[in-house]
């Protein structure tokens, strides 16, 4: 029995959940109360890592394999960055931001279901398979939420109401995601070796990872380099989270894919 079928009922109880934290922030009565909304927005987030770890046991493989399965661990972390950061810094913007985006996976998931076969090719059949794709997926959970900072820092610039607090709470989110990128990088290099004799090719797939990674480098630098530099900084990370989209992506739709060792993941 394919186990996604059950797929429906969990997404539902997770995006009700979050639905109910954003309207708890909403009412009258509990608009200043911390507790409902980190109660339904950890609801949610239960109801999808029951799912992917039941999934998980029912492929007898880690769900890691297509951009599908890749959603469903970006709609698993991207809830639970929002979470600690709202229990950190009481972000309620940032915080609906990844439950959105969260929501906005488990839809594409339901409407363009996987497979969720049981095969697993041999490349795939490393000890290094399931920490790089892990450490990328909360890595670009980690960015994509420093993505809606930037946005959101743009905004209050253009509005003359910017807080100095913005870029902040940007560097915390880059320099962990920035960390967890490397070690994706890292761990990628180490699976190539043992996958396919080399550590770096030049696959269309790596030259884009790198492009990213050098992207938030460039970000790292200027907050260095410059810390009073606000704008800058803040088009960086943006464009930066361009370059990921289309590491992410973008990449798969390029002539040059079909020659890429990474197409299992498609």
């Amino acid at each position: 029995m394919n186990y996604w079928i059950y797929f429906p009922d969990y997404a539902l109880g997770a995006i009700l959940s979050w639905l109910l934290c954003i309207v708890c922030q909403l009412l009258p009565i509990t608009r200043k109360k911390i507790t409902p909304v980190l109660f339904f927005s950890i609801l949610g987030c239960v109801s999808m890592i029951i799912f992917t770890a039941n999934l998980w046991h029912h492929l007898e493989r880690p769900p890691m394999r297509t951009l599908g399965e890749t959603r469903l661990w970006y709609a698993v972390f991207l809830p639970i960055i929002g979470i600690i950061t709202f229990i950190k810094w009481k972000y309620k913007w940032l915080l609906n931001y990844s439950l959105g985006m969260a929501v906005l996976f488990l839809v594409i998931n339901y409407l363009h279901p996987d497979t969720y076969n049981k095969a697993l090719m041999p490349a795939l059949q490393s000890i290094w398979f399931v920490p790089h794709v892990l450490v990328y997926i909360f890595s670009y959970a980690l960015l994509a939420a420093s993505s809606i900072v930037a946005g959101y820092g743009l905004y209050l610039l253009y509005t003359g109401s910017y807080k100095a607090e913005i870029l902040q709470l940007a560097n915390n989110l880059v320099y962990v995601g920035f960390g967890f990128l490397s070690l994706g990088l890292l761990f990628g290099a180490l699976w190539a070796k043992e996958a396919w004799g080399h550590y770096w090719t030049w696959d269309p797939k790596e030259t884009w990872a790198l492009l990213t990674w050098l992207g938030y480098l460039i970000y790292i630098h200027i907050r260095y380099r410059n810390p009073n530099s606000i704008k800058p900084a803040l088009l960086t990370l943006a464009l930066a989270f361009i370059v990921l989209l289309l590491c992410w992506f973008g990449v798969n739709y390029m002539p040059s894919a079909s020659q890429s060792v990474h197409t299992y993941t498609s």
